[in-house]
């Protein structure tokens, strides 16, 4: 049941996207601001701020994933399976991710670099404007490999942990994450707790992530890639995920990067070539290949549990 209802929420995804208008997460974000003008004051020690942050993680995403936990336990029957498919639907992103790839692909094959520009810089973080096409190209394929793993897989491995409020909890972790977990002044004790809870809910997802890539890419230069060039990215999630992906895609990452004027140098990641537009749509291809793997994974465990349950 569990794979059949990932499957309806993958379905319903992409068939209808992220929600338009009226997104839950666009109210959660507006939400976290508040909380944090509450909570975060500059003049807080540094044990304070942390200890604030952690309060803000626990009413932003521990409360929210404990609240449908009961609300989901009124339930029953196909009523129940429908809003845990909704739950899982809303917290996964893999069509936003496609379009939003697909974008920067298009230009770039077309030779429209100032637009490539553009729209690279909606989907990452980095400066994007001195970038040229292997910076884009590069930009982009890192994108796809790394939140492939963060708002598709990751999402999928809680839900099949612990079904609708494990994913919705990922999820918002993941979120507050993305707002409060920089090594910046403002957020380097505040947003502690964020970083670091994210980092131990993505471990084990972004490590099967990896391993997913290599299994239905190129093996040997994915898990030799991910054994020698991993240790070396900031992220202990992001490394393993990236270099295997661009091992398995046989292609070259990393490089100099741009953020907030200032030159970073990402340790270089995969094998072979560097990479080109077209393996913009390769590295979504790869997502896909990993989706399907993993579905028919679960598929298989949920066969075999019956099997050995009818033959007690």
């Amino acid at each position: 049941m569990i794979a059949l209802q990932m499957v309806l929420a993958l379905v319903l995804d992409t068939l209808c996207g992220e929600p338009r208008r009226w997104h839950p997460l666009v109210g959660f974000g507006v939400l976290v601001g508040r909380v944090e003008t509450r909570l975060r004051r500059d003049s807080q020690t540094p044990r304070a701020q942390q200890l604030a942050g952690a309060l803000g993680w626990l009413l932003l995403a521990a409360l929210p994933a404990l609240a449908l936990w009961g609300v989901l336990a009124m339930l029953s029957g196909w009523l129940l399976v429908v809003a845990q498919v909704l739950v899982l639907y809303l917290a996964i992103g893999n069509r936003s991710l496609a379009e939003h790839a697909r974008a920067v692909a298009a230009p770039l094959l077309a030779g429209d670099l100032a637009r490539a520009r553009h729209r690279v810089g909606m989907i990452v973080s980095r400066d994007t404007s001195a970038l040229d096409e292997a910076g884009v190209t590069r930009a982009a394929v890192e994108s796809v490999l790394e939140n492939g793993s963060d708002a598709v897989l990751a999402p999928l491995f809680w839900f099949a942990v612990a079904g609708a409020p494990g994913a919705l909890l990922y999820r918002l972790a993941n979120t507050l994450d993305a707002r409060w977990g920089y090594r910046s002044q403002k957020y380097l004790h505040f947003g502690r707790a964020a970083a670091r809870l994210d980092d131990l809910l993505n471990g084990i997802p972004a490590r099967l992530c990896a391993l997913s890539y290599g299994l239905i890419g190129n093996l040997r230069g994915a898990l030799r890639c991910w054994r020698e060039q991993a240790p070396q990215a900031a992220s202990p999630n992001a490394g393993p995920v990236m270099a295997a992906g661009a091992g398995a895609l046989s292609i070259r990452l990393g490089g100099p990067s741009y953020y907030h004027g200032r030159e970073e140098w990402r340790p270089a990641l995969g094998c072979g070539r560097d990479a080109e537009p077209r393996d913009i749509h390769r590295a979504l291809h790869l997502l896909w290949r990993a989706i399907v793997l993993w579905l028919v994974v679960m598929l298989c465990l949920e066969l075999g549990l019956a099997f050995q349950g009818g033959r007690a």
